[in-house]
């Protein structure tokens, strides 16, 4: 009998949820297990099999495996952020990204996002690249490199994942990065939304470093705030809140199955599913639309 093909035998991805918008509500975090465990009863119910792998503080990775495995869950890419500027200390942020990196690998994950957050004249200007400084991009790349080494020696590949209000924000912010610290160290793993709303074609990034790409988070996009003269005056969380920048993926604009498309074929990754703020009233609504699209637009490529 002949050996089954790579082709045949490598697992196809899975279609993950994010409960990102059961915990972040008006700015405010709420990660209490009520929250958690009203997001899973209902990823579960919809058809969701997989979650990003959250493990709440005081808990330990076996427990939170237990835990979402009681609703049929099982643990799926997950995310370390940090500003990466000078605002840390590189030596705190090498020892968080340790712990991190070991309940990743105790559930039984190989890479994790990397990102960016919450650079103050960012959040109060999203998406335009406000502030911009040489020497703080050199610094954060610097950083995020040395956090890079320390997942990689742990066992998790780090995928750099874009995002708004964070030092790499721009096109030419995020190139840097990726170009500066090599395939060997950082892989590309896109946040179409993310992305969008920076004025940045996701789907022709994804084909630029299609070679590195090990995770996504597809999100898609109302119009009405993508252009920054409809946004002026509003911060971050304003337009994240406004339930008119974040769509369930196939309602925006953003060309999903150009997206679909770009993704490199030997792809081994999840398609995690992301929805900030629902534009529904219902975060189980939100969820069940944005599973449904995904049965039809992703149906040969994840289950």
């Amino acid at each position: 009998m002949s050996e089954p093909s790579s082709e045949l035998s490598r697992p196809r991805p899975r279609v993950a949820a994010n409960p990102i918008p059961y915990w972040a509500r008006d700015g405010r975090v709420d990660k209490s297990p009520a929250v958690f465990d009203q997001a899973f009863r209902d990823f579960a119910e919809i058809g969701f099999t997989a979650v990003k792998a959250d493990v709440p503080e005081g808990m330990t990775a076996g427990a939170y495996a237990d835990w979402i495995g009681g609703y049929g869950l099982a643990p799926a890419l997950s995310l370390f952020s940090s500003p990466f500027d000078e605002t840390i200390d590189i030596v705190d942020e090498m020892e968080r990204a340790r712990r991190f990196a070991a309940d990743q690998v105790e559930l039984g994950l190989d890479r994790t996002m990397v990102s960016s957050m919450s650079v103050p004249a960012r959040m109060a200007e999203p998406g335009v690249g406000a502030d911009f400084d040489a020497d703080r991009l050199a610094l954060a790349i610097e950083n995020c490199g040395i956090i890079c080494q320390v997942l990689a020696s742990q066992g998790l590949r780090p995928l750099h994942h874009s995002h708004v209000g964070g030092v790499f924000e721009t096109e030419s912010e995020i190139t840097e990065l990726l170009d500066t610290l090599g395939p060997d160290l950082i892989g590309f793993g896109p946040d179409t939304g993310h992305l969008r709303w920076a004025g940045i074609d996701p789907a022709t990034m994804i084909r630029r470093y299609a070679d590195r790409v090990g995770g996504i988070h597809l999100k898609d996009c109302f119009p009405d705030y993508l252009e920054p003269a409809a946004r002026t005056g509003m911060t971050y969380h304003q337009v994240s809140g406004s339930k008119r920048l974040w769509a369930e993926p196939g309602r925006g604009v953003v060309d999903l199955d150009a997206v679909v498309a770009a993704m490199p074929a030997d792809y081994d990754g999840d398609y995690m599913i992301e929805v900030d703020e629902p534009s529904t009233d219902s975060r189980y609504e939100s969820h069940a639309i944005s599973y449904a699209w995904a049965q039809e637009a992703l149906r040969h490529v994840a289950e």
